[in-house]
């Protein structure tokens, strides 16, 4: 750890507990852990965060490849060169045939009228 040999560490842990004190010496190992856990859980959502980065810029090559193979695609249309006179035909609405009565005229029958027996 950080190239620090168990003499070392138990110097350390000596010169803290001469410095600080029994009584505050757990309290001072509790906050500096906590600490520790913040900085790995920090680092540990840049490498996320750089990853995901990585991840958009291949979906963003992607889009881009796409695009222009849609440009190309476009540019070689052979309707592209067809002229301008040629509209392609509209779809006109059905229309109801001159003999069938609609829903406003009197003759139609509705649900509610009972049959005629003439």
């Amino acid at each position: 750890m950080f190239g620090i040999g168990m003499p070392e560490m138990i110097l350390l842990l000596a010169i803290a507990l001469i410095v600080i004190g029994p009584k505050k010496l757990p309290d001072l190992a509790k906050s500096l852990g906590r600490a520790m856990n913040e900085f790995k859980k920090a680092t540990r959502e840049i490498k996320e965060s750089m990853d995901i980065e990585g991840d958009l810029k291949e979906v963003k090559q992607s889009f881009d490849d796409l695009n222009k193979d849609v440009k190309d695609a476009v540019d070689n249309n052979p309707l592209k060169s067809a002229p301008a006179d040629a509209s392609p035909p509209q779809d006109t609405p059905a229309e109801t045939p001159p003999d069938a009565p609609s829903a406003d005229s009197p003759t139609a029958k509705t649900a509610e009228d009972p049959p005629r027996h003439d």
